[in-house]
C-alpha cells in the first residue's frame, strides 16, 4: 500500500467521512489522483462511497470495517516496534523522552490541524 493510501485511510479514521477533493488537498494531491486512489481502495474494499444526508449532491468516502482494521493494525504495528526500541533505552533516555511528550503532543496536534483544515 502506498503512503498516500496508508495516509488518506488514517485521516478517514481520524476525522470521518471526507469529500474526495478535501481528502486530496489534506493528503497534497491533485483531485484526479485522489479519484483513483479512492477507486483503487474502493475496490480493495478498504472505503466506500456514500451520499450525504445534508447535501444529496455530495459523496462522501467513508472507511469500511476492513479498512479501519487495517489501520488499527498498522497503528498496533507501530507502537509494538516504538516499545521494543524503547526498551532498549537507558532510564535517563526515558526520562528525557517523557518529558519531551507535551511539546511533541503539540507538535502534532499543530500538524493535525494544519493538514486537515477545516471540515465542510
Amino acid at each position: 500500500m502506498s503512503i498516500t493510501s496508508a495516509a488518506t485511510l488514517a485521516t478517514l479514521h481520524r476525522s470521518g467521512p471526507r469529500r474526495i477533493t478535501d481528502l486530496a488537498v489534506i493528503e497534497g494531491v491533485t483531485q484526479p489522483a485522489m479519484t483513483v486512489l479512492v477507486r483503487v481502495m474502493e475496490e480493495s474494499g478498504l472505503v466506500e462511497r456514500r451520499g450525504d444526508a445534508s447535501d444529496k449532491r455530495v459523496t462522501l468516502v467513508c472507511l469500511t470495517e476492513a479498512g479501519a482494521s487495517y489501520v488499527q493494525t498498522r497503528r498496533q504495528a507501530g507502537i509494538d516496534a516504538f516499545a521494543r526500541l524503547i526498551d532498549e533505552l537507558a532510564d535517563d533516555e526515558i526520562e528525557a523522552l517523557v518529558a519531551a511528550l507535551p511539546a511533541l503532543a503539540h507538535l502534532a496536534e499543530l500538524e493535525s490541524q494544519d493538514r486537515e483544515g477545516p471540515k465542510r
